[in-house]
């Protein structure tokens, strides 16, 4: 009896050794898979958003007086890099997000929000005067219309694609909210670099968007535990394009 005692005990320590070594297997080839990331860089030249022409504000507004913001951003081409959007397409699984496009200075802030498709958007009013949002973007149309201070109206958008976002009573107020297929999405920061991490090995279509210029693709192959490197020149380079051409 004892001798069977002890085999059980023996045959239970080893199937226990066996669950732990497949744990720790399995956490292991996770944490591998959440290493896989892609890393690019966003190239742009010249300055491709078009300045805002704004009239002083006792043009149009009527109460208080709301003094209009201004970019902090001195680095032209600085900004039109921040502005690039970089996603994955395919409908992979992704958490819904809330995010805040604020309306503060006469102005949306931020003026680029990138969400996942079934995510939301809130618009606060931090400004003393009345503002109104609205959209006529296919993606999402909508009109939350003027509402004062301190109050905050939320849209959700369930499908991807692209929504410019106006006020009626201040001309010079838009946005634009990205909705992309799922969660692997991002922007660049003001010297292009962008990364995209937690990718499952496979083959993907990366995709660089911005305003004025445009949609982007590549294919991508990420591996295991690997980094892929991507980088856009935004716009394409039409004369080198057309000289590869004819070589």
């Amino acid at each position: 009896m004892k001798a069977l005692g002890k085999a059980a005990k023996e045959g239970y320590v080893s199937m226990m050794i066996r669950s732990v070594s497949i744990l720790l297997a399995t956490l292991i080839a996770g944490l591998s898979l959440r290493a896989s990331e892609i890393e690019g860089t966003i190239t742009i030249q010249r300055r491709l958003t078009r300045r805002k022409v704004t009239s002083s504000a006792d043009l149009y507004q009527r109460g208080t007086p709301v003094e209009l913001g201004s970019d902090r951003e001195q680095d032209a081409l600085g900004f039109e890099r921040s502005h690039v959007v970089i996603y994955i397409e395919g409908n992979l699984p992704s958490e819904k997000v809330t995010a805040e496009l604020n309306q503060r200075d006469r102005r949306f802030s931020p003026d680029l929000v990138v969400i996942p498709a079934g995510s939301s958007v809130s618009f606060g009013n931090l400004d003393p005067i009345f503002h109104n949002v609205f959209s006529l973007s296919k993606a999402k149309s909508f009109d939350l219309g003027n509402y004062p201070q301190d109050q905050t109206r939320t849209v959700t958008f369930p499908k991807a694609g692209i929504v410019f976002v106006d006020c009626h009573l201040h001309a010079n107020m838009s946005a634009t909210i990205v909705v992309t297929p799922n969660r692997w999405s991002t922007k660049a920061d003001s010297s292009g670099r962008f990364v995209l991490s937690g990718l499952r090995p496979g083959t993907y279509t990366i995709v660089a968007w911005h305003r004025a210029a445009g949609f982007f693709r590549k294919t991508v192959r990420v591996t295991e535990g690997a980094v892929s490197s991507v980088d856009f020149i935004i716009p394409l380079d039409t004369d080198r394009v057309v000289e590869q051409a004819m070589q």
